[in-house]
């Protein structure tokens, strides 16, 4: 509790290492484009609409609307658009996607605060060692098993802790705001059952980033609580988890950047998605594949994996049905994995029909590495297959800023306009120059 504390209290005054702070500002980007993106799509426009009749004091902004509200709402809204897609940013051996709450809870608690892009930059960061660690601590694989959603516990830490820091809170106060987030952290991963992303947008971006920066103002307001939730009689770790490891929280902390070990999507579709896609690309080009040669395409991923995005009833989130779409476009953008009309498109579904998928023993036990094999079978009799072992934008094979920017941009565009798409993926690029993030808020709100 005091080596995390203090860490936490007094991360602002550390500044990151250069080569973590790049990386940093990539998913910083990254999430905002899938905020921006998110607040067209029906989770993002039902976040807004009931956040605009919750009213409040003008302390945040909400992304892609005319709103500006409590940082508290703000964080909400902000964090169900950041999930209201498959496009944002997620951290494999934690089971989680950190970015969706963290960076929202930031954002928000900086524009209260009215402080500079550097402190932002630091937070997010921060609420990524935190955030991650905490599922590590409880062993991820485990506590996903026992029902628990990973994906609302760590995130919420991260946003608290991200908060914290942005809110001013000393090393006595942060132990108090542990505490006040271990009584929000919640989460049933039940949502996997969610039919229109609106509950899984909350659980995975609104609710952790809400209670995240709930417990930083009602500290800084002044609550007290208790000092030590991570030990001592019926803590933390007692309540949950079957054999946790709580060194886990302090590990390599300060040396070791859990945001560096973050992915981001090359794709705006689900995770299991991302490595069959990477692999039915290669294959496209090297051989010059056409969607008429193929006989029959096998597709191998976790078992995991096979049963989440198995011919679901998204586009975003179905194996067969995005496959089918990138050997008949020869790539897959956005807007064809949102594209619900055209996954009755006769052609869609006849090719779909060619498209098997399947759980593998082999790349189960290679998780969190989220591998994925394409087996095809074309008309003239030859057989092809690729194996992607590390995905494109995963720590193993991580993007360029080049690719990151191409990446925001195509999802900013479209909502903003070319020209503010344009300014606010440099603002980003040069956040540490922004003395008031506040001055984000013509190129975010439209």
């Amino acid at each position: 509790m005091q080596q995390l504390s203090v860490y936490i209290a007094s991360a602002l005054r550390k500044p990151l290492p250069a080569a973590v702070a790049e990386i940093t500002r990539h998913h910083v980007l990254d999430t905002l484009a899938a905020m921006v993106s998110g607040s067209r799509l029906l989770p993002g426009r039902t976040a807004i609409s009931y956040v605009k009749t919750l009213g409040g004091a003008k302390e945040a902004c909400v992304i892609g609307a005319r709103c500006v509200t409590t940082a508290i709402n703000a964080a909400l809204a902000n964090g169900m658009l950041a999930h209201a897609d498959e496009t944002d940013d997620s951290h494999a051996p934690s089971l989680c996607h950190p970015g969706c709450a963290i960076v929202p809870a930031a954002l928000a608690m900086a524009e209260r605060e009215q402080l500079n892009g550097a402190a932002l930059l630091r937070a997010v960061a921060l609420g990524y060692d935190v955030g991650c660690r905490v599922n590590l601590s409880l062993n991820a694989y485990e506590f996903r098993e026992d029902g628990h959603s990973t994906h609302s516990f760590g995130p919420m830490f991260g946003a608290a802790a991200a908060a914290g820091a942005l809110a001013g809170l000393n090393a006595g106060q942060t132990r108090h705001l542990l505490s006040y987030t271990a009584q929000q952290a919640s989460g049933v991963s039940c949502w996997m059952r969610d039919e229109e992303h609106i509950e899984k947008a909350f659980d995975f971006g609104g609710m952790p980033a809400r209670n995240g920066v709930a417990a930083a103002t009602m500290v800084a307001h002044g609550f007290t609580g208790v000092d030590d939730v991570f030990s001592g009689e019926r803590n933390f770790f007692v309540a949950y988890g079957r054999a946790p490891n709580p060194a886990e929280l302090t590990r390599e902390l300060g040396t070791n950047y859990e945001i560096t070990n973050t992915n981001i999507k090359r794709w705006s579709v689900g995770s299991p998605i991302q490595a069959p896609l990477d692999s039915l690309l290669d294959l496209i080009r090297e051989h010059h594949i056409k969607a008429d040669d193929v006989e029959k395409l096998v597709v191998r991923v976790a078992h995991q994996g096979a049963n989440t995005v198995n011919n679901r009833n998204m586009p975003d989130i179905c194996m067969q049905h995005m496959c089918a779409v990138m050997l008949l476009d020869g790539t897959a953008t956005f807007k064809s994995s949102h594209d619900l009309r055209r996954m009755q498109n006769r052609k869609v579904l006849e090719l779909r029909s060619r498209i098997e998928l399947y759980g593998d023993d082999a790349l189960t036990k290679v998780m969190p590495s989220r591998q994925g094999i394409v087996e095809i079978r074309l008309r003239d009799g030859r057989e092809l297959r690729h194996h992607t072992k590390a995905v494109r934008g995963t720590s193993d094979n991580p993007m360029t800023r080049a690719e990151v920017d191409a990446k925001s941009y195509d999802l900013l565009a479209p909502v903003l306009g070319m020209a503010r798409a344009r300014r606010l993926c440099d603002a980003i690029w040069g956040i540490e120059k922004l003395k008031d993030v506040r001055k984000l808020r013509p190129l975010l709100q439209a």
